[in-house]
């Protein structure tokens, strides 16, 4: 079994909803202990349409996902874990709430995160070997 060691959470909008999205991340930001990433409005990476992201260590899941399955606010959202394989977080291992996004899978490689794309304390300890 992989070796978890965080996860993220794309939230994924288009100019008609980017409000509603804007709301839901302050929202999220204010109620668990996440690391908010800026918001998409271009194509970047494998997310082919807009989108922002949180991330956040792996005991915080149990309380974000069932949130978010109950507040999303319609908008779509991609909950993934965060180990060794980027390529197979993004598909084999991912959790989708609402209609999946067709990632550009092809845009990764199999390989683990830089310590830009984990959360804070994680990226320190991956410093720290």
């Amino acid at each position: 079994m992989p070796n978890v060691i965080g996860y993220h959470a794309h939230v994924y909008f288009d100019p008609s909803t980017r409000s509603d999205a804007e709301r839901l991340r302050d929202t999220i930001v204010s109620k668990f202990a996440v690391e908010p990433g800026g918001f998409s409005d271009e194509p970047r990476g494998p997310h082919p349409i807009s989108q922002f992201n949180v991330m956040f260590q792996a005991g915080e899941f149990q309380s974000i996902v069932p949130w978010l399955m109950l507040n999303r606010a319609g908008l779509d959202v991609l909950i993934h874990p965060l180990t060794e394989d980027m390529v197979d977080d993004h598909s084999v291992y991912a959790l989708w709430l609402g209609t999946p996004v067709a990632l550009k899978l092809d845009t990764m490689q199999r390989r683990g995160y830089g310590a830009a794309l984990l959360p804070a304390a994680l990226a320190h300890e991956a410093r720290q070997g």
